[in-house]
């Protein structure tokens, strides 16, 4: 497949049709691969999954999403005071898998309706 781009999407697509949406779920089916066609495993590729876990562990404060719009992160702020207008607040929504942000500015009323 040189050259072939494909969509996160459709990666997300491939990975849900055959079972292996999550890093560990493609990690166990990797070694029962290895297991029963008694693949050798190279230096890198035994370590690269050891630091994934500790660089994960190390970083607790990050949430782990399975696609686009799983799990979206929400703040409203004040802005301040217009004159003729009123407070205005900026309202934010950002998506935690694709860290794609969205921002609109509106006035108290608004946000009552």
């Amino acid at each position: 497949m040189s050259g072939t781009l494909v969509s996160s999407g459709g990666i997300r697509s491939i990975r849900l049709r055959h079972g292996l949406e999550t890093f560990k779920k493609r990690l166990v089916c990797l070694e029962e691969k290895a297991a029963k066609e008694g693949l050798v495993y190279t230096e890198a590729q035994i370590v690269a999954p050891e630091s994934a876990k500790r660089e994960r562990e190390s970083s607790p404060d990050e949430i782990e999403t399975a696609h686009p719009g799983y799990l979206k992160s929400q703040d409203t702020f004040y802005v301040g005071y217009l004159k003729d207008v009123g407070r205005i607040y900026r309202q934010t929504v950002v998506d935690t898998y694709s860290a794609v942000a969205f921002a609109k500015v509106y006035r108290l009323q608004q946000l009552t309706h």
